[in-house]
């Protein structure tokens, strides 16, 4: 088996992977479900209302992450993401019953999605750090590729199929097939063998919260591939909110063509996830490079004349985006103790995730304003923005120090006072 698909060798993260897969195609039918739902039954495309909803899902994700991280890494996390996962199915099911039924309105998709914001803001830390536990520290930078792998070919799957779903039969099925695949990933959970984990030690006692957050303050390296991943998440990955707007009101195309926009999309995010699981190591220089690519990509998607030109920059978007989240998320990973990665997962995804909820609000109401071309132009302002505040950052910071290994790898961004261990965990490849 190539370097690629290294981690698939391992039978638990196999398992895994084959149960996750099967999920995440439920996910994308569920967002594109959920997204058709707000803006064509429960309003008149309202991009306010879709923004409150992408809100409410990623709220919770800032507001609870010391809790969750704390909790990550005080209890075993295949116990957790088993709880997770159940809570999660069952707000899909909810969701199912209430439009089957006729009975849904727009305050019940509201709180559904902060429901299942909870629960998400538990699960995403856990099943961030769950795989250096099925793989072991050797693996950890494939098993994030592969990870993204699956994600993003479910999302080549479940947005198309969701469309047609959608367009034959309503919302309901697609709503009814997402409970069903979180089946799939609490089995491959179950199946997985205890025995041949690589658990991280627990952490016991007060003080975890406090702990992890003084961690993340004295690691600037870190702090930087937050504040990026910040931006990103925020401004550019709004495309939940803003393929819906531009397919909706610019192109004025169906149910079909907004599901296949997704999968698009997804042909870049896969090939980005695939390249990243290839990479022994992640690397500095290809993070920075991916945030400028999307910069531009996005400037493109925002000024596209037509649906299909649209369609095509959304390729290059998927597969920037894609790598800078990859590549961020392996070099945190790599770059911290084994018992820290709950709680500083946990403080990453708050700022990749948790800024959606200021992110998607503002871009409605700029959508409302100003058009829905706008709605990605901000985008594509703010990580520009980004991608030259980091490069600044790095070139000319005097409290910052860059020192390479012979193959280029970055060993430490942190005071020049203090010498570095050359241990893993303090490696941030470049």
């Amino acid at each position: 088996m190539s370097a690629t698909f290294a981690s698939l060798r391992v039978p638990n993260y196999r398992t895994y992977f084959l149960g996750g897969l099967v999920s995440n195609v439920g996910t994308w039918m569920g967002r594109v479900a959920q997204d058709w739902l707000v803006l064509t039954e429960l309003t008149d495309h309202s991009a306010s209302a879709l923004g409150v909803v992408t809100g409410l899902q990623f709220a919770p994700v800032v507001l609870l992450a010391p809790v969750a991280g704390a909790v990550a890494d005080r209890y075993p996390k295949r116990s957790i993401l088993l709880a997770t996962q159940a809570a999660l199915g069952i707000t899909a099911a909810i969701t199912w019953v209430l439009v089957v039924t006729g009975s849904a309105q727009l305050w019940m998709v509201y709180l559904l999605a902060l429901a299942q914001g909870c629960a998400a803001a538990l699960d995403n830390p856990t099943r961030q750090a769950f795989a250096s536990e099925l793989v072991g520290p050797d693996l950890i930078s494939n098993a994030v590729g592969l990870n993204s792998a699956s994600f993003n070919a479910a999302r080549l799957v479940g947005p198309a199929v969701a469309g047609l779903a959608i367009a034959a039969w309503g919302t309901g099925p697609a709503f009814a097939l997402n409970a069903l695949s979180f089946v799939a990933v609490i089995l491959s959970l179950l199946r997985l063998r205890v025995g041949a984990l690589h658990p991280a030690p627990l952490r016991r006692g007060g003080g975890a919260i406090r702990e992890g957050v003084a961690y993340v303050r004295r690691r600037p390296d870190i702090q930087l591939l937050m504040f990026i991943v910040f931006m990103l998440g925020t401004f550019g990955m709004n495309f939940q909110l803003t393929m819906a707007l531009m397919a909706t009101t610019v192109f004025h195309r169906g149910a079909e063509q907004y599901g296949a926009l997704g999968s698009i999309m997804a042909v870049g995010s896969l090939s980005a996830a695939l390249l990243s699981a290839r990479r022994a190591r992640p690397r500095l220089r290809v993070l920075l490079g991916a945030l400028g690519g999307f910069t531009l990509a996005s400037a493109a998607a925002a000024m596209a004349p037509d649906y299909w030109l649209f369609a095509v920059c959304l390729v290059p978007c998927g597969l920037t985006a894609l790598t800078v989240m990859t590549t961020a998320n392996a070099s945190v990973q790599l770059s911290v103790e084994p018992e820290m990665r709950g709680r500083v997962m946990a403080l990453y995804m708050a700022i990749f995730m948790g800024g959606t909820p200021l992110g998607a609000p503002l871009i409605g109401w700029v959508g409302d304003t100003f058009g829905a071309r706008w709605t990605i132009g901000v985008g594509s302002i703010a990580t520009a923005i980004a991608c030259a505040a980091a490069v600044g950052y790095i070139m000319v910071e005097d409290g910052v120090r860059l020192r390479f290994r012979s193959r280029g790898h970055l060993i430490d961004v942190i005071n020049p006072s203090v010498e570095p261990e050359p241990d893993l965990t303090e490696v941030v490849t470049r």
